[in-house]
């Protein structure tokens, strides 16, 4: 793991010198966001786990907790302009909050040993800890107040509505408990899930961009070149149908499962592509046919992948899904390249 040293100013404490972190960000940072939204450096984008300071707390100040994974802690930091803060960043392996929860690095364990490690206790009078609320998960309050004496208190879901939560004296309103996932909730992870499946996409797009030469005949490059350029459109519009549009209207497709939710939302592209533009899949029904199965099974195949982003999703949920879905995906694929095959020498 690359960790970013942030190089900011210090505040004298009891445990030595804190780095007082900005709550504004950078061009640099701004940067960094877009590189991870375009999978770009994604896994290795944390900072050094450990307590920071933000504005010119003491001992009287708040501490919240956060994953080391730096968009979150960016996220985070942001939303404390006006505030004197101490900020406890737990060592997740570079995960966000939700998911280090989930995989156990943002737990019980971690939280209290980090709390040993910086002294926390010399650093501040009180004994309160303010953790995300998606973090709950991994972490068992009564297990930390009984070993390290710290008191846990979830605070909102959205880290704008720390800076409200605070001011209340830690009262929660429905909104700050409530999870929502909205459109732009959904829209800004899309970048990262469209160019994270592109790679092996692109591979099965090559694949048939160069098996369109072939017929009866033999092989032949100006067929490639006019029947592949379809076929390379069309896998496209299937992985647009997966990645983009299907996470898109994700709540407004029928069915629970987001591999039907693929499925269904490729089926209406199909069928009104078949309307305006009746010879893109082909000039008989075998060849149709073969491209429903394909470009199905893609866009099937990447919208289930969206799960791993979604908050509509349980880990056990996934997994049930995918137990029934993957082999379908599979079949639908073989069978779709087996016709589409078949049309190549008939």
């Amino acid at each position: 793991m690359l960790y970013r040293k942030l190089d900011y100013d210090f505040l004298k404490t009891p445990v030595g010198e804190i780095s007082v972190i900005p709550a504004s960000l950078s061009l640099d940072d701004y940067i960094g966001l877009l590189k991870v939204r375009l999978n770009i450096g994604r896994m290795k984008y944390a900072i050094t786990s450990g307590l920071y300071a933000i504005g010119q707390p003491d001992e009287n100040s708040p501490v919240l907790v956060t994953a080391n994974y730096k968009l979150t802690f960016d996220v985070l930091r942001k939303e404390l302009k006006n505030i004197n803060a101490w900020i406890l960043v737990l060592d997740t392996k570079g995960i966000n909050v939700w998911c280090a929860a989930g995989k156990g690095t943002f737990g019980t364990r971690e939280l209290v040993n980090r709390i040993n490690k910086t002294g926390l206790k010399k650093v501040v009078n009180h004994r309160n800890l303010l953790v995300p609320q998606l973090g709950a998960v991994g972490v068992s309050a009564h297990e930390v107040k009984n070993i390290s004496g710290f008191n846990v208190i979830y605070g909102p879901i959205r880290a704008k509505d720390i800076p409200e939560f605070i001011a209340s004296g830690h009262k929660s309103t429905e909104s700050m408990k409530t999870v929502r996932f909205n459109i732009w909730d959904r829209l800004v992870l899309i970048p990262l899930e469209f160019v994270q499946g592109f790679k092996y996409i692109f591979y099965v797009m090559i694949v048939l961009f160069i098996l369109s030469g072939l017929s009866s005949s033999g092989f032949s490059v100006s067929s490639m070149l006019t029947i592949g350029g379809t076929t390379l459109l069309t896998i496209f519009i299937a992985y647009l149908n997966g990645t983009i549009l299907t996470p898109l209207f994700l709540p407004f497709l029928p069915a629970r499962s987001f591999a039907m939710k693929g499925f269904i939302w490729n089926s209406l592209t199909f069928i009104l592509l078949m309307q305006f533009c009746p010879d893109i899949f082909g000039s008989n029904v075998i060849e149709k046919l073969g491209w429903f199965l394909i470009t199905s099974s893609i866009a099937s195949f990447f919208a289930m992948n969206f799960t791993g982003a979604s908050t509509y999703t349980s880990l056990s949920g996934v997994k049930r899904e995918m137990k029934i879905a993957v082999p379908l995906q599979i079949i639908s694929l073989a069978f779709g390249f087996i016709l589409w095959m078949i049309k190549r020498f008939v």
